[in-house]
């Protein structure tokens, strides 16, 4: 613990002082460590029933540190989007056979994945049109109690990109090649979110604490619901496994 208010004051210091796009990201990975040296604090200090003021210093530093790389990826958004702009990027859909594409980077050249590009910019889009939502996002789990996790935040901006929480920025500011995707398209991006939030979280450490939880839960109230929930998310889960063998 003693040294995470060094990265993640170092991850804000970055992100304030960064002039391109490799210095976002540089930042951006910065503050992504500090997310996961808390996290592994937390769970160890969870593991070893420390005080609770130990865990909650850990969750904190969490949320610090998802804020700043929630910033970062804010700037990644409008710096990638300007660089399409500018034809420095290629955009969807670009011509493949001219000399200009084949000169133009592409995002896999860049270090990044289209994903993180959706994801950056639905955090964009939601923070402009509600301000504060990421902090208030993670103090809220704080105040609960609750782990302040990328899954958590992730949901929380899907859902408001969902309810059509996007900025009505001004024809100055729009990014003229940015095409909202389809319904066919943001259904899609919900399901790849969905697992992907789902396999993140999935690990040795939390399958097990969830098994020792199922045991316990037996006799909760809505112990049948949940196994429900889960029976019916899994079925859905095989559905859309059977899509890919029957492509």
């Amino acid at each position: 613990m003693q040294d995470l208010p060094g990265l993640i004051e170092r991850a804000s210091t970055m992100l304030a002082s960064a002039k391109t796009a490799a210095e976002v990201l540089e930042a951006r990975e910065m503050a992504g460590l500090a997310y996961d040296v808390a996290k592994r604090a937390a769970r160890l200090h969870n593991a070893k029933t420390a005080h609770d003021d130990l865990v909650a210093a850990a969750h904190r530093a969490q949320a610090d540190a998802l804020e700043i790389e929630a910033a970062a990826k804010r700037r990644l958004a409008d710096e990638y989007d300007a660089a399409q702009a500018r034809g420095e990027v290629k955009r969807n859909g670009g011509d493949r056979s001219s000399v200009e594409d084949h000169n133009t980077a592409s995002t896999a050249d860049l270090g990044l994945r289209r994903d993180q590009i959706h994801e950056a910019r639905l955090i964009r889009d939601a923070e402009a049109n509600d301000p504060g939502l990421v902090r208030r996002t993670l103090d809220d789990r704080l105040e609960r109690g609750e782990e302040p996790t990328r899954a958590a935040l992730r949901k929380m901006v899907t859902d408001a990109a969902e309810r059509g929480l996007r900025p009505q920025r001004s024809a100055g500011r729009r990014n003229p090649l940015h095409v909202p995707p389809t319904p066919e398209q943001a259904a899609w991006q919900h399901v790849t979110g969905t697992f992907r939030a789902f396999a993140e979280w999935a690990s040795p450490e939390n399958l097990t604490l969830a098994r020792q939880g199922l045991r316990e839960a037996c006799d909760a109230r809505f112990y049948e619901l949940d196994v429900r929930a889960i029976a019916e998310g899994s079925a859905a889960f095989t559905k859309i496994t059977e899509w890919f063998d029957a492509q």
